[in-house]
């Protein structure tokens, strides 16, 4: 939500976590005693429990650990979830971290001690569980077997062994579907970007898809549909900060400028307009959209991989800044910087694929300052839930009506044409369909590894040769390309499907809590 009047008071209720992996309590006992007295204090709790539980960072950047996209700076801690090379000492990012989880079982220990409306604390609580939820969701789909903790730990009971995912996955499924009827469909305008109904289910649904169990997310969806989500009419406009909130958001982390900024979205641009290019779409992602006659660009007659950009799935162009594209006033001209080998090479602020995002960046006269907006990172839309009701449909093989109509409606709202049924007539070439539909539609979006990792299609995937944009050179004044037969080569991936769809362990976490161990070929 805006937090404009509970900014300050949130501070007080975060506080610094200890060595240990589990965190205990994280308020001192006489702080805690005295912080549980109103309904303002409840509030105030319920907005730190909210404080960093995703970030536009999380969402712009986590397609990097798959085959979407490539962080050039291993500082930044998204290469080397991609390459094969991670390790236990040299991990990445780091999800396996309990203060958050902490913050919220604090929260459920102490909601009952305030003097406040009930029909408000209820609501209160069920916000909670959800944030509780969701971090679940990340650690067991990233890690596996996590410990389960849903209390309040003592001094001497932070030494918890994993817990099997299955458990983790029912305790996931089992909050939701209790919160769920107990959250609103939406609020008033000062509390929007807090939990609903619509984002509880969702949770769920992803969670079950995730668990092939597809009847189970086809009726999550079937619920969702039902609350009066819309899709945005235009594509390009649902990443606009002129249309946050709008018809197609389920869920998104709420960002106020000056106050609680959203920092981030400079780096996803080029240096040449004061961008950093940590981003940086892949090959195989600017691929996988289709021509403008609905077939594949292995299919099209109107494909030419020497006009690449052109005839092309509309959502191609409002993803990706790519060779020859006009942004920001001149056409965009990555491909013709060689050293002295005649070898392609990428300076700081330059894209090592040719390729940066366009989600959130497409016009930066639309900020004062892109490194300080109010733009909010969507983290669940309602064309997800199309997506997730086809394929469980799909996947149950009961493609009837309903299957087409919600690919349809995504597809023609992007100005691509409706499927054609005489190709997508069966469960392989719709699976097919499908997967290919939810990579474009959602890419860019934190989506991806999480796909690769339910479909195990990691060893197909992730291994080998990353490659970037064709090599020639762009007409300053047209955007005209001349392109050479030689593509930009970025880097040598691994994949062993027995040990990279899981994330290692970091060995801070191992040596903190013995009881952990480590997963499988790490």
């Amino acid at each position: 939500m805006k937090k404009y009047s509970l900014y300050a008071i949130l501070l007080l209720f975060i506080t610094s976590c200890s060595s240990d992996f589990l965190d205990r309590n994280p308020l001192d006992q006489p702080s805690n005693e005295a912080s549980w007295n109103t309904e303002k204090d409840a509030l105030a709790a319920t907005t730190g429990c909210y404080e960093g539980w995703f970030s536009m960072d999380e969402v712009v950047y986590f397609d990097c650990a798959s085959d979407n996209s490539y962080n050039p700076y291993p500082w930044e801690n998204w290469q080397v979830q991609a390459t094969g090379y991670a390790t236990a000492n040299d991990f990445g990012q780091n999800y396996m971290k309990y203060d958050k989880i902490v913050r919220c079982n604090n929260f459920l220990a102490n909601i009952d001690r305030p003097t406040m409306d009930e029909e408000l604390r209820t609501r209160l609580i069920a916000e909670v569980r959800f944030l509780r939820a969701w971090h679940y969701f990340l650690k067991v789909t990233l890690y596996g077997d996590v410990p389960l903790v849903k209390e309040v730990l003592g001094v001497n009971d932070s030494n918890l062994p994993r817990t099997p995912k299955e458990e983790v996955q029912k305790f996931i499924l089992d909050e939701l579907t209790e919160i769920a009827p107990l959250l609103p469909e939406k609020y008033a305008s000062s509390d929007v970007g807090r939990v609903t109904k619509g984002a509880a289910l969702t949770l769920k649904a992803r969670m079950e898809i995730f668990k092939s169990d597809y009847a189970a997310c086809a009726a999550t969806c079937e619920q969702i549909m039902k609350l009066g989500y819309q899709l945005f009419p235009d594509y390009k406009g649902l990443f606009k900060i002129a249309n946050v909130g709008n018809s197609e958001v389920i869920m998104d982390v709420q960002y106020v400028e000056n106050l609680a900024k959203n920092g981030i979205l400079g780096v996803m641009p080029p240096a040449s307009v004061g961008g950093w290019s940590s981003i940086n779409p892949t090959q195989s992602l600017a691929d996988a959209y289709e021509c403008i006659d609905g077939k594949t660009i292995a299919e099209s007659s109107v494909y030419d991989k020497k006009e690449p950009y052109q005839h092309r799935d509309p959502r191609l162009a409002a993803t990706l800044i790519y060779p020859g594209c006009l942004y920001e006033g001149n056409y965009f001209n990555p491909i013709d910087v060689k050293d002295p080998t005649g070898d392609y090479y990428a300076p700081y602020g330059r894209s090592k694929t040719g390729y940066h995002p366009r989600k959130y960046i497409d016009n930066l006269g639309d900020y004062d300052d892109m490194w300080n907006t109010a733009m909010n990172a969507i983290v669940m839309r309602y064309a997800e839930v199309l997506l997730m009701y086809a394929e469980s449909k799909i996947e149950l093989n009961q493609i009837d009506a309903s299957v087409y109509e919600a690919l349809n409606s995504i597809r023609t709202r992007a100005g691509m044409p409706e499927v054609d049924k005489a190709v997508y007539n069966n469960q392989v070439k719709m699976r097919e369909l499908v997967r290919r539909e939810r990579r474009v539609e959602m890419a860019l979006e934190g989506l991806r590894w999480f796909d690769i990792c339910r479909w195990k299609i990691g060893e197909e995937v992730m291994p080998g040769r990353v490659y970037g944009a064709l090599l020639g050179t762009v007409d300053p004044e047209t955007g005209a390309l001349n392109l050479t037969d030689n593509r930009i080569e970025v880097e040598t991936r691994l994949f062993d499907p027995a040990k990279h769809y899981l994330w290692p362990i970091p060995q801070s976490v191992i040596d903190a809590t013995p009881a952990i161990e480590q997963n499988p070929g790490y």
